[in-house]
């Protein structure tokens, strides 16, 4: 049977994936000083997604929603809460909360129900994070138009000079989707270790990091489960990593934080380190949305 794995996951593959020699003494960070007894307590991440269900037990709470969407007169910003529209921002937000108990977590709606959303729609939900004091912003969509390279990179600079932190998933197909290729975003493709806190880190670049994305547990629509694979679901694996790391080190800057994570990346040789999307497909202009259902499950 042919291995399932998303497009951009093969550098985190056994046998392909590389061993890395330390940087003394930059490498000798280990978990404890990154993140030890931090749950993330006073950082404020970002799910721009579908939405995220607050009601469901991997939740619990969700504490500031935005709803952006086209109107007849430009884009309507609705701050009331919302549910999810589909479940796939509820299995990111859930993933992002079990690594930090604590974090604020707000949703920032761009989605649709059949998963997919348009351009402008994506951009103005990263627009809205950043310009809202967010540390950390779990981007599991990004589209495949080259007509919003420049705004989102635009974007992506606005966050990397207010260091809000970027984390971006590479799309499931091999194709070149943004902003997961700039180099200011935190990238992600997947692995099948069944580890949240293990992640690798990848010297070629432009997807840096490999974290937990294949068969993948993770909560759904109705207060339900779902069994998924796709780098959508890594990425909030390195989401609330950095969530975690910031509520010991909130001072840290992104250049700062790519250093410690790469420090722990289980493939840096001396062993110490064992730390531990979906691209938005549409039509037109629209971001491509895959959703990262790769071989899942049944909810």
């Amino acid at each position: 049977m042919m291995e399932r794995r998303p497009a951009w996951s093969s550098a985190f593959a056994p046998g392909v994936l590389q061993t890395l020699r330390p940087v003394q003494p930059i490498d000798d960070i280990d978990r404890e000083w990154a993140w030890g007894g931090s749950t993330g307590r006073g950082i404020k991440v970002a799910v721009v997604d579908s939405g995220v269900d607050a009601a469901h037990p991997a939740v619990g709470r969700v504490d500031g929603y935005v709803a952006i969407s086209e109107g007849p007169n430009g884009l309507l910003y609705d701050t009331e809460p919302h549910e999810d529209t589909y479940g796939h921002g509820t299995a990111c937000a859930g993933i992002i909360r079990s690594l930090a108990p604590e974090c604020e977590i707000y949703s920032v709606r761009v989605l649709g129900p059949r998963l997919t959303g348009r351009g402008v729609v994506f951009a103005a939900g990263m627009r809205w994070a950043i310009e809202n004091g967010v540390h950390v912003c779990n981007l599991s969509l990004s589209t495949s138009k080259r007509d919003f390279f420049g705004l989102l990179h635009e974007l992506a600079d606005q966050a990397y000079f207010g260091n809000v932190m970027l984390v971006a998933s590479a799309n499931n197909m091999p194709v070149v989707s943004y902003p997961a290729v700039y180099s200011s975003v935190f990238s992600v493709a997947s692995h099948d270790l069944e580890d949240p806190y293990l992640f690798y880190y990848n010297p070629s670049p432009p997807v840096e990091f490999g974290a937990y994305g294949i068969d993948v547990r993770v909560a759904w629509s109705n207060g339900g489960w779902f069994t998924a694979t796709g780098n959508s679901f890594a990425t909030p694996h390195i989401a609330g990593i950095i969530t975690k790391i910031l509520g010991k080190h909130p001072d840290l800057t992104i250049f700062q934080m790519k250093a410690v994570l790469r420090a722990l990346a289980a493939n840096v040789s001396r062993g110490a380190g064992r730390a531990h999307q979906v691209p938005l497909e549409a039509e037109e202009d629209e971001p491509s949305l895959d959703c990262g259902k790769v071989g899942g499950g049944s909810p």
